[in-house]
């Protein structure tokens, strides 16, 4: 008889626990990209859409109150005190807290006042001091889309869910990319643009990854730029740049900086930098209080931009302060003046600005679509809408792919075969305190929840 040869194959131990690794690794990612977005997708479409609207509040205010903010010049500007004065004969019980000039020739000045526990804007035509209508800021239509943008108009909670959805949507990033990342040599189709006849499965999964991969920059500026915003995180990274001298110079205040625990943005809308600026005190030596036209007169000297506010202080040790939160960053300012003698007791503007205040004032301005016009808001839109399509075409996409009766989520690795990912998440986690919170819960939920539900549908199954 003849001897058969038998050929056999002998893997390669090491080859074949590297295929192993990886894809546990690529699972691991898979089910944490999937927990990310069927749980904070949906808040991220409110946050696209309420953001698409909120880009373009200028030309919409303009728009809705046109017949408020339009005058038609003929002659020589009323003073301040007179406009004033014409709304205190209009509401004679009621407290003027700001009054705002107006940008240009053509825009009406603002007096804004608290009557009857609201807090009410009336406009006034500068040539005539005539009052064109009242607002009551409760009822403006586009700052309830920025609270619920920015809140959820769910106060505190809706701030910190808010932060949870922006920070969750870096891991989202990260995750995606590592996703999205082709670990087979192939054509840029798939990767930089969809493949249309490969079949309705694959097109579905390429209408996902590739729009994502092209908006993955421009949505993480959007979430680090308004971050600063937030409750939790906003507030302590604030804290953290004042704190390490990246915040407000001593040099803006004339003479030593006060030792006051109120801070700026306890009286007055101000740019982000300036909000944790202490406010000085009006010296009080008799002194008859400056009037409302030597207060203008002192902003026209100073060169601040005109579209600033005056916040009229009502207490003996008060201040004017001056806030100018224009459309471009560089033009900022904040200024503090001694209600009595008139003196410049703090002028903060975005040349005394540290790196980091400078980084966020632009970054805020971009976010809001106001630093480069129109460019700027159409760019904004777009990756807010390519931030909608992803949302949902993933959401499409876990419909189409997952069994019935079933999450269709990847199978849960051990802990020790995905050691690497932890170390990311974790130091994600440390990054946005609010992310490592919410990782113990679903961690918790998937191990004490979700797992088990698998485990006792097979043996139902059984």
């Amino acid at each position: 008889m003849e001897s058969v040869k038998v050929e056999t194959t002998i893997k390669n131990p090491k080859e074949s626990t590297e295929k192993h690794t990886k894809a546990t690794l690529y699972k691991t990612v898979w089910r944490w990209h999937f927990y990310a977005g069927v749980i904070f997708a949906p808040f991220l479409i409110i946050l696209a859409v309420t953001g698409s609207i909120y880009l373009f509040k200028p030309q919409i205010e303009q728009v809705l109150y046109q017949d408020y903010y339009e005058v038609n010049p003929q002659g020589d500007k009323i003073p301040a005190s007179q406009q004033i004065e014409e709304v205190k004969k209009l509401y004679p019980d009621a407290q003027v807290t700001k009054y705002r000039p107006g940008e240009n020739a053509t825009r009406s000045s603002e007096v804004s006042i608290t009557s009857n526990n609201e807090s009410l804007t009336v406009f006034i035509d500068l040539y005539t001091g005539k009052s064109l209508g009242e607002l009551n800021n409760a009822d403006r239509i586009m700052d309830k889309i920025e609270e619920f943008h920015g809140e959820l108009m769910a106060g505190t909670l809706g701030d910190r869910i808010v932060e949870l959805a922006a920070c969750w949507a870096i891991v989202l990033i990260v995750t995606g990319l590592f996703l999205w990342y082709p670990r087979k040599k192939q054509s840029l189709s798939g990767v930089l643009f969809p493949r249309l006849k490969k079949g309705k499965k694959i097109l579905r999964r390429d209408l996902h990854a590739v729009p994502a991969f092209w908006i993955t920059a421009g949505m993480f500026f959007l979430i680090m730029t308004g971050l600063p915003w937030s409750g939790f995180w906003g507030s302590n990274f604030q804290s953290l740049a004042t704190n390490s001298g990246a915040g407000y110079p001593p040099s803006i205040w004339s003479g030593s900086a006060p030792t006051s625990t109120i801070k700026t943005k306890d009286i007055a809308d101000v740019p982000w930098a300036a909000e944790n600026l202490d406010v000085p005190k009006s010296e009080i030596q008799g002194f008859i209080p400056l009037s409302i036209d030597d207060v203008v007169a002192i902003a026209n000297r100073e060169g601040i931009h005109p579209s600033y506010t005056v916040n009229i202080p009502n207490e003996k040790e008060g201040v004017y302060t001056l806030s100018a939160f224009p459309p471009k960053a560089q033009d900022e300012a904040t200024i503090h003046i001694d209600q009595y003698s008139g003196a410049v007791l703090a002028d903060y503007r975005y040349d005394n600005y540290g790196l980091i205040g400078k980084t966020v004032a632009w970054g805020i301005t971009l976010h809001k679509g106001t630093q480069f016009g129109l460019v700027n808001q159409f760019i904004s839109l777009l990756i807010c809408l390519g931030i909608i399509f992803v949302a949902v075409s993933g959401f499409y996409l876990w419909l189409k792919r997952k069994p019935k009766k079933e999450m269709g989520a990847p199978k849960a690795p051990s802990i020790k075969k995905m050691k690497l990912f932890l170390i990311l998440l974790i130091g994600l986690g440390i990054l946005f305190p609010l992310v490592g919170l919410s990782l113990i819960v679903v961690r918790l939920i998937d191990w004490l929840i979700i797992q088990r539900i698998s485990v006792v549908k097979k043996f139902m199954n059984a």
